[in-house]
């Protein structure tokens, strides 16, 4: 069994730097703006999972495999 590399969190470390960074070292609107940008997210997966469920292939998925 192999052993796991260390973790780096220096990338998540330094996007939390900037995430606070753009919202002016407030760290109640960095946490607000990251709640709303994961329901977004959220929100679009669920509609790209019934897209899929339906047989729709969304649109940019299309473009990229006719250009393959």
């Amino acid at each position: 069994m192999s052993v796991p590399a260390p973790l780096d969190n220096s990338r998540y470390e330094q996007a939390c730097d900037q995430a606070i960074a753009m919202c002016d070292g407030n760290l109640r609107s960095t946490i607000k703006a990251l709640i709303m940008a994961n329901e977004y997210l959220e929100a679009e997966l669920e509609e790209l999972q019934a897209a899929v469920t339906a047989g729709c292939i969304p649109e940019a998925s299309r473009s990229r495999s006719s250009a393959a």
